[in-house]
Formats: C-alpha cells, structure tokens, sequence
C-alpha cells in the first residue's frame, strides 16, 4: 500500500506547508537526509497553546503530537514531491511545552511516533526520538516536533 493510500484510508489530507512564523525555511536537504524545521501544534487552523501538566492533558497532548506528525507529511510531501520516496524516518526531537512536575513527555511524543509507524510502516516508520520538557514553545503551544527522514 502506497503512503497515499494509507493516509487515504485514515481519512487525512495532507496540508500544505506553513509559512515560517520567523528567519528560517521549512526544510533542508542535503545527500538523501530531509531536515524539518520545528513544527508546533495547531487546532482548528490554530496554536494548539496550553502546558501539560497544568491545562492540557497526556491524551490531549499525544493528540496535539499527532496533529503534528500530519503537518510535518505535509512539508516533508512538498520536500521530497513523493513520500513514497521516504526510505526511513530517522529522527523526531519533540519539545513538550510542561510544568516541572510533569513527566509524560514520552507519552506525548508517542502521538507522532505511532503515526510515523502506522503509516510507514514498523520499519521505515521506527525512528531515534528524544523528548524534552520545556518552560515554554513559541506562541504558547503545547508542542512542537522536528524531523530528520531519509529518502532514496
């Protein structure tokens, strides 16, 4: 099954890229590694903001990953033309914008990293992960999530 064909039976259109909210471009690619630039959550069109462990939730915040891991298919689709191209998704480094207390930041990020899977695939979509708590995202939201993918 192609990865248009999986995104299709999952009920999801790709968006499109993102303007960048500051100096920076949206991706980068150099040999066959694509990097993307931080993308931060969104509901309804717009910041996703809250901080866990204060006002949003583990369940809302793995949701607010995935929301993410959609709209970084997106940029990496405008990156590479073709996601099929995707060899292997590589590496996600999430920041979870939490209180000190709070310690699911794993669990937050597994929203993207279960979506990376179920659309790749276990193998191309099995990835090397960090995820950090943070004091705060830019414009207040709850996550923000970048990508290294490999392609051939």
């Amino acid at each position: 099954m192609s990865v248009y064909d999986k995104l299709s039976s999952l009920g999801i259109t790709l968006p499109p890229v993102a303007a960048p909210a500051a100096a920076y471009v949206p991706f980068v690619q150099t040999g066959n590694l694509v990097f993307l630039s931080g993308h931060i959550a969104k509901k309804d069109g717009k910041v996703w903001a809250g901080q866990l462990g204060a006002n949003i939730s583990t369940d809302e915040g793995k949701q607010a990953a995935r929301a993410i891991a959609i709209d970084l298919l997106g940029t990496l689709h405008a990156a590479v033309g073709d996601l099929n191209k995707v060899k292997r998704i590589v590496k996600v480094m999430s920041l979870v914008n939490s209180v000190g207390t709070f310690t699911e930041q794993h669990l937050v990020t597994n929203g993207a990293s279960e979506f990376f899977a179920e659309v790749f695939g276990p193998e191309k979509g099995a990835h090397a992960r960090s995820a950090f708590g943070v004091a705060q995202v830019p414009m207040g939201a709850c996550v923000e999530i970048e990508l290294i993918a490999e392609i051939g």
